[in-house]
């Protein structure tokens, strides 16, 4: 178990700092955005496929500890929910990486959701 501790702790730290990297450069942008010249930049792309994939991976080591007798459950409706959020960011950061400006209430909708993410791990 204690393998599988150490996995779920570098991954947390790892989805971390891909919400971080997401996050941040959305805040980075946020002066543009008020002018109309925010980009998706190359952390919010990074950041983004690192939150889904370490979160995805979470899940996996969870089912795994749970598999070998841990006391605890995942709740599949808040995975779900988190999973969808994080899908339509990846879904609005792709369409929008190659565009000079991306549109004021497109890359709020990023940030916002992004920031939702994070309330819904942290509150549900």
């Amino acid at each position: 178990m204690e393998i599988l501790e150490f996995s779920r702790n570098s991954l947390v730290v790892l989805h971390l700092i891909g919400l971080a990297s997401l996050l941040g450069g959305f805040l980075t942008q946020m002066r543009s955005m008020a002018q109309g010249v925010a980009r998706i930049i190359p952390a919010m792309m990074h950041g983004v496929w690192t939150a889904l994939i370490t979160g995805l991976l979470l899940v996996g080591v969870a089912e795994w500890r749970i598999a070998l007798g841990a006391d605890f459950e995942i709740d599949h409706t808040k995975i779900a929910v988190k999973f969808v959020v994080v899908l339509a960011v990846l879904i609005l950061v792709i369409t929008q990486r190659k565009k000079q400006a991306v549109k004021t209430p497109v890359f709020g909708a990023i940030g916002a959701l992004t920031l939702a993410n994070v309330v819904l791990a942290v509150f549900w």
